[in-house]
């Protein structure tokens, strides 16, 4: 590690078998380049796999671990939960916190006079990141972009946390199978589109010599929001803490994806019980600059 990257190099093998299937995107399919090598998975889902790791599904809350830390929770008028900062794809830039209201105030409204945005005046980014950090201090880990037309100015925070897997000595396995209609075998019940009929069909899975997953925790961006000392090793921790859970619970990507560490080949795998314990001392230690879980009532579009 130097002082303004840690990389981190896994190298990966499927939990059972040797058959994986990578990311595919529609109308192109697995992602191949070069010879031989194949993106298993982006940095987009990377990123949406670690910031997983802050959240338990069956509680519908964060993990136990950060629950001293702020988010943003949306709600129905009802009160039900229907979404979080956690897991928006946008993060605090969700369109449910936007069209949302924090007690009478419009979401969009209550952010921009939390980010301080004024027409006629620069940009002050860290007084965005500053509000971000106080809201969900992931946001400032993985990056949020705020697309308002209204607003003076759209501010953009880029990842600090990268991560991607890639294979090499790919190749691709062909199979398949059929779907089988065991009451109609003619098919004239009714069209496949609706369920009916006996459908073969098709699936291209991959073996690969090596998989390799790559991490890489910036530093430097951490110090250019301006924060705290405090504040600043909290996300540090918080990066560790995700990735070190993520590797440690294993990367269940797709049903034919599943994927566990054979070895670390470059830097140290963070241990997350420790990060867990650090994230809760410097959240003391920054209090001030951290919120509390803050409420967004949701009552769909239009009301």
């Amino acid at each position: 590690m130097n002082s303004n990257r840690t990389v981190l190099k896994a190298e990966l093998e499927p939990l059972v078998g040797s058959l994986f299937q990578p990311t595919g995107f529609p109308d192109l399919g697995a992602a191949e380049f070069g010879t031989g090598q194949l993106l298993v998975e982006s940095a987009q889902s990377m990123a949406n796999w670690l910031e997983g790791t802050t959240w338990d599904v069956a509680r519908n809350d964060q993990t136990a671990e950060l629950n001293v830390l702020p988010y943003v929770r949306v709600v129905s008028s009802e009160g039900a939960f229907l979404s979080s900062s956690r897991l928006e794809a946008h993060r605090l830039a969700s369109a449910y916190i936007m069209d949302g209201k924090v007690d009478e105030s419009e979401g969009r409204d209550w952010l921009a006079q939390r980010f301080g945005l004024l027409k006629g005046r620069p940009l002050d980014n860290r007084a965005v990141a500053r509000a971000c950090f106080g809201l969900d201090p992931v946001s400032l880990v993985h990056g949020a972009f705020f697309a308002q037309p209204k607003w003076p100015w759209q501010p953009k925070i880029a990842r600090a946390v990268t991560a991607f897997i890639e294979a090499s000595g790919v190749k691709p396995v062909v199979s398949g199978g059929v779907k089988r209609d065991v009451v109609d075998s003619e098919g004239k019940g009714g069209r496949t589109a609706e369920g009916y009929g006996t459908v073969p069909h098709h699936r291209v899975e991959y073996t690969a010599k090596e998989i390799t997953a790559y991490f890489t925790i910036d530093h430097e961006q951490f110090r250019s929001y301006g924060l705290s000392e405090p504040a600043t090793a909290l996300l540090e921790a918080l990066a560790e803490f995700e990735i070190g859970t993520l590797l440690d619970h294993g990367l269940r990507l797709r049903t034919r994806c599943d994927l566990v560490v054979k070895e670390i080949t470059e830097g140290a795998k963070p241990d997350p019980a420790d990060a867990a314990q650090r994230i809760a001392k410097l959240a003391v230690d920054c209090a001030e600059e951290l919120g509390t879980v803050t409420t967004v009532t949701h009552a769909g579009r239009g009301k």
